[in-house]
């Protein structure tokens, strides 16, 4: 009956209302919630028997459809706490719930969520307020993260990071920019040893020293030109003062490359790279590269005038350090920092993608799981493919607009208003046609 089909179809106008205005509630509750992704709702009519000229016409009333934008970007809010990280376009940070870190791989449940503000608990593990870990993949003690599959969780760890750790950075690179006293090849110079000893940092973090040693080579006889020749021995303290290398150095006394290395010849040790201009040494605690210039190289060791400067001595490696920071940045590789100005990459986050972020499943505390609607998740380096860059000291805010809101707000009140009065009527219109039998 064509009466009755308008009761329906006004209790589902105020069935749809009421969800519009469940979504547009839970919309201005979370508008200062961070990484919170707004819920919309949508009409769509209902017809039933919708022939055309039937004469009667029976009302199908309306349905509501719910669905969560996660595929929108709120605002980057800037925080104090360097953990607090948000992603600048697409993509997503991998997390856990801190209940399932005892499962292992496959049976760990991988969550993603767009931001988080994450703090070290009491063994140093990254989590938030709400117990969410983040999860990445470790890197070696030289700071390399390796390859990992990018379609399964199986290798992400929870980022763990020890507040308390000490770490050093053993030497494994030296630069040599040193002046030898052209003079000191003539006939009549003393012929002395020029000692320089450089400090070096074992794997221990222990402070070590490689002694070199350069004694010039005299002419025969007087009138003999200058030898431009030096034997360059090296030393490691480590292994009691046992040499690890000596060379025979010759320089150029041409004009065009007067005063760079013409020749090194190896009497022991590591082999010489004349195009490199490096020296492979085997110190006690492994190689070390030794750079010294290659031949016709003004930049390594030199031979000019008349003074032994040592002009540029440079190298890599620190002593043990205390742990004073951790970043994150925006390739996703966390970071950290030693009181000693050492530097080491810890772990990597990749960045969660589907097809379809509208259609992940959502969780409490804006995170989200993947779904049959969504895709097959893959994990991307952040920055590649189609997945935006990591961003720390950087929250992201709710995508709620609240004047919007309450714009909606007022037509649902309304359009609930008419609904209800549509029932109002039918409701009369029932009771004419019960009073025509009296």
């Amino acid at each position: 009956m064509t009466i009755s089909s308008s009761l329906s179809a006004g209790v589902a106008g105020l069935n749809a209302n009421a969800t519009r205005l469940a979504t547009i509630s839970d919309n201005i509750a979370n508008s200062g919630t961070y990484g919170y992704k707004r819920a919309t709702a949508d009409f769509e009519s209902m017809v039933i028997g919708g022939m055309a000229g039937a004469g009667t016409y029976s009302a199908g009333g309306v349905r509501a459809t719910t669905q969560r934008l996660i595929d929108e970007n709120g605002p980057l809010i800037s925080t104090s706490n360097p953990l607090d990280i948000a992603i600048s376009g697409r993509g997503m940070l991998p997390v856990t719930q801190e209940a399932f870190l005892d499962l292992a791989g496959e049976d760990r449940p991988m969550l993603a969520t767009t931001t988080g503000s994450f703090r070290t608990d009491d063994v140093g593990v990254l989590k938030t307020e709400t117990g969410l870990v983040l999860m990445g993949w470790p890197a070696d003690a030289d700071g390399n993260v390796g390859s990992y599959a990018r379609d399964t969780v199986t290798a992400l760890q929870p980022v763990r990071v020890q507040v308390n750790q000490q770490s050093g950075d053993p030497t494994t690179r030296m630069n040599l920019g040193v002046n030898l006293p052209a003079v000191d090849t003539e006939f009549g110079a003393s012929g002395d040893n020029l000692p320089l000893s450089i400090e070096y940092f074992g794997n221990l973090g222990t402070s070590e020293s490689l002694d070199v040693n350069f004694t010039p080579t005299l002419p025969a006889t007087a009138g003999d030109p200058p030898t431009n020749t030096w034997t360059m021995t090296l030393n490691d303290s480590a292994s009691g003062g046992a040499s690890v290398g000596e060379y025979t150095l010759v320089f150029d006394n041409s004009r065009a490359n007067g005063g760079t290395l013409s020749s090194v010849t190896v009497v022991s040790g590591g082999a010489y790279d004349p195009v490199a201009g490096t020296l492979d040494l085997s110190v006690s605690g492994g190689p070390i590269e030794v750079t010294i210039g290659a031949l016709g190289d003004p930049s390594g060791l030199t031979q000019l005038s008349d003074s032994f400067a040592p002009v540029s001595i440079n190298k890599d490696g620190s002593p043990v350090g205390n742990l004073t920071s951790v970043e994150i940045d925006v390739n996703g590789y966390v970071t950290a920092t030693y009181d000693t100005g050492f530097t080491r990459t810890i772990f990597q986050v990749p960045l969660v993608d589907v097809p379809n972020p509208n259609g992940l499943m959502s969780h409490s505390n804006q995170t989200y799981q993947v779904s049959p609607q969504s895709g097959s998740f893959f994990l991307w380096d952040a920055g590649d493919g189609p997945t935006g860059e990591v961003i720390g000291f950087t929250r992201e805010g709710s995508t709620t607009d609240v004047a919007g809101e309450l714009t909606n707000l007022i037509q649902t009140q309304r359009a609930y208003s008419s609904n209800a009065k549509v029932i109002q009527t039918v409701d009369e219109m029932l009771q004419e046609t019960t009073n025509i039998k009296r």
